[in-house]
């Protein structure tokens, strides 16, 4: 097992070095194979249940008409906003707890769902905003609420435990924002934003796909390119601004991508919890490799989403529970075993 923890430099033809990692690498293809298995699965769940094989056959147009619209048009952006939903989670939480050097420093805990939230629940409860609205609402919170909390946490930069602290009291505040509007909406409005504010998958069409797709293709790439400077900032930034790295600006390019990522997820898909604490930490103790393993934790929040999406169709019987609520139990749990184990080591 050793010899598969250690990186390997490659060279490509045109000059470019790069380094892989052999266990890393082998845990991405497992966990992409995890999320393409589950999302096959979760295509043939429900009233009209689709065998494997004729999901396969129909994602390749090869399907009857009936099967074509069951899968293509029912339940792919189902999984599709599942899936991309989950990635963004996965790689912002990993982002965020980089930038912190914090386990706990995930989006649930700074504040940007609870934000998310408050943009939507205005939307929602003050508006009687449509589905678009209450996305757009919930994008812009999220990036409000982002803004506000590096505004607050800046201090000739902007640095670890200040991010959290920040970032938990304006949670705080995003949640008694979100009580308040609660308290002032009629019964409909209401019913309709607990709803949302649980986080669900159901209803979800190519509407919520297309501008989250678009969102990832460009800030993916972005985060990837900054890699190399968010691990050399993981030795400190007096270190690594001797090494060259400008570490403002590659933090503010990181931190405005996590919130971009998260926003999006939240809009999408609503609040799902614990999401974007659990995969980085899940993927790092499978790649056993201290970095911010970035493209592991996005894949991890993918087959995380998208199977617990199917847990909640399928292991509560007839009862089918929003998604948000399976990964808020099994995100609570994995929260406290964390919490547990930080203080047996002496770090909280």
């Amino acid at each position: 097992m050793k010899t598969l923890s250690r990186s390997r430099a490659v060279r490509t033809p045109g000059g470019l070095s790069l380094r892989l990692d052999p266990r890393a690498l082998i845990v991405v293809v497992l966990l992409l194979a995890a999320a393409c298995a589950a999302g096959v699965a979760l295509i043939g769940t429900g009233d009209a249940q689709i065998p494997a094989a004729d999901v396969l056959r129909t994602l390749a147009g090869d399907g009857t008409a009936y099967q074509d619209f069951i899968v293509n048009e029912l339940r792919l952006p189902r999984v599709l906003v599942g899936l991309l939903a989950g990635a963004s989670l996965g790689l912002g939480g990993a982002l965020f707890q980089s930038v912190s050097r914090n386990p706990l420093g995930s989006p649930d805990v700074l504040g940007l769902a609870q934000g998310s939230t408050a943009g939507a629940l205005t939307v929602i409860v003050l508006l009687s905003g449509s589905a678009t609205q209450v996305t757009v609402g919930a994008l812009v919170g999220g990036l409000a609420t982002g803004l506000a909390i590096y505004l607050l946490a800046w201090q000739r930069g902007v640095h670890g435990y200040r991010l959290v602290l920040v970032g938990i009291g304006v949670n705080a505040v995003a949640t008694a924002v979100n009580g308040y509007l609660l308290t002032k909406a009629d019964l409909v409005d209401a019913a309709r934003a607990v709803v949302w504010m649980t986080g669900s998958l159901n209803g979800r069409d190519w509407d919520q796909v297309r501008p989250l797709l678009a969102l990832c293709a460009v800030v993916v790439p972005l985060v990837l390119a900054n890699a190399r400077g968010l691990r050399m900032m993981e030795m400190g930034d007096d270190v690594s601004n001797a090494l060259g790295v400008r570490v403002q600006r590659v933090r503010l390019v990181l931190m405005l991508s996590a919130v971009l990522l998260t926003a999006a997820a939240t809009a999408a898909a609503g609040p799902v919890s614990f999401v974007a604490l659990t995969a980085p930490q899940l993927a790092r103790r499978l790649t056993r490799s201290p970095g911010p393993n970035l493209v592991p934790s996005l894949c991890m929040g993918a087959a995380l989403l998208v199977a617990a999406d199917w847990a909640s169709q399928r292991a509560f019987g007839a009862d089918e529970l929003p998604v948000g609520v399976v990964t808020g139990v099994l995100g609570g749990a994995y929260l406290l075993w964390l919490l547990v184990t930080e203080r047996r080591a002496g770090r909280i």
